[in-house]
């Protein structure tokens, strides 16, 4: 169990059919493809990108936030064609133990249980290779398909924080999700 959140080199997870892997400039088209449809988009703090420097820009964010040890995004992609169709990940709380969770999936890919297997394997690996003692999730209101996707995970409501959220130029509630280290609450 590590006591930072920094790790020495990017970890590969892997379930039966995806691939979480460390995105590179070479997944920009393919993060541009995801980031760019609004439906993707509707309920995330990122604007619906119109350029692929906007997917360069992510993914060299994300490579920096994990180099500083402030997070973790991992690329989701089907081992059969390791193309990027989505990615999940953490942003670490270092004082508290803990991590907040974000994910997005291209739309073509919903409602195929794929987010699901992909944001429990990286909970397995938060809990049991971070030691973290809970993950929480801010998730927009009208985002019911989220809010499914969490409750599925056993994450539990913990209520609506008002005008917590600012982006895309207005505050948002969010409703907030915890899901507690159960070897840590034994």
């Amino acid at each position: 169990m590590s006591n930072d959140f920094s790790l020495s080199s990017f970890p590969q997870l892997e379930t039966e059919r995806l691939l979480l892997r460390e995105t590179s400039l070479q997944d920009a088209e393919a993060t541009f493809a995801v980031l760019s449809d609004p439906s993707v988009t509707q309920f995330h703090d990122l604007d619906t990108f119109t350029s692929i420097k906007e997917a360069i820009a992510v993914i060299e964010r994300r490579a920096k936030r994990f180099e500083l040890g402030n997070g973790i995004r991992w690329g989701i992609v089907h081992k059969q064609d390791n193309i990027l169709i989505g990615s999940c990940g953490f942003t670490w709380n270092p004082q508290e133990h803990a991590a907040e969770v974000g994910y997005e999936l291209a739309s073509t890919f919903w409602r195929q249980g794929i987010m699901t297997k992909a944001v429990d394997t990286i909970l397995q690996f938060g809990f049991q290779k971070m030691g973290l003692r809970f993950v929480v999730a801010q998730v927009m209101l009208e985002n019911i398909a989220s809010k499914k996707l969490l409750e599925k995970l056993g994450f539990h409501s913990q209520g609506v924080k008002k005008q917590y959220g600012f982006f895309k130029g207005q505050y948002h509630d969010l409703e907030q999700f915890l899901l507690k280290n159960k070897k840590l609450s034994e």
